[in-house]
């Protein structure tokens, strides 16, 4: 590997291990066995260095997870979705939450930090919208490219902010959050309490 793609692997540990506020440009060139100055000629700043590794982490996460569901597709017959079926994907969400910890935490503080960086919230945003659309094409059964933007933004979007919810309790308080099966329950009573089923 170069100095670029070793910054990378360092960031990537130090993220892991100490979460993005707590992660010099020390701690990077320590764990890449790179110069501190190389930070600045690679990537022009600590917090660009982080950005683009947490990205990098992320994006790896997502095509785990989505690699685990579509596994899942393949052990059933997909064109019949069922509870069973949601409940198992949701215990696939809730172990990776559990697995990368640190990488979620880091997440969360990418999220304040872009408050104050237009590249990061860029990034992010991205990040979001190819999340949303992996996350519909799972729920619909359809392929990404065959979803209409509406139903990206609906089902996509609903699905991204229960993760992001169960995701924060998991983090905070897991032996409250709840499980997949509360997930499932959880919407099937919402659904029946304002007649959204059918």
């Amino acid at each position: 590997m170069g100095n670029r793609e070793d910054l990378l692997a360092g960031a990537r540990r130090c993220l892991e291990e100490k979460g993005w506020g707590r992660t010099t440009v020390r701690d990077i060139a320590t764990a890449s066995g790179v110069s501190m100055a190389a930070i600045g000629y690679h990537f022009g700043s600590r917090e660009a260095l982080l950005n683009a590794a947490l990205v990098e982490a992320m994006d790896e996460w997502g095509h785990k997870v989505g690699a685990a569901l579509s596994a899942l597709d393949g052990a059933g017959d997909a064109d019949e979705p069922s509870a069973e079926r949601f409940e198992t994907m949701w215990a696939q969400l809730i172990g990776s939450i559990n697995e990368h910890r640190t990488l979620w935490l880091a997440n969360l503080e990418a999220l304040v930090q872009a408050e104050y960086s237009p590249e990061l919230r860029e990034q992010l945003v991205a990040g979001q919208r190819e999340g949303r659309r992996g996350m519909a094409a799972q729920l619909t059964g359809r392929p990404e490219e065959e979803l209409a933007e509406g139903e990206v933004r609906a089902v996509g979007s609903v699905q991204l902010a229960l993760l992001l919810g169960v995701m924060a309790q998991w983090l905070n308080d897991p032996r409250a959050a709840p499980s997949a099966a509360d997930v499932l329950e959880g919407l099937r009573a919402i659904t029946t309490r304002f007649g959204l089923a059918g």
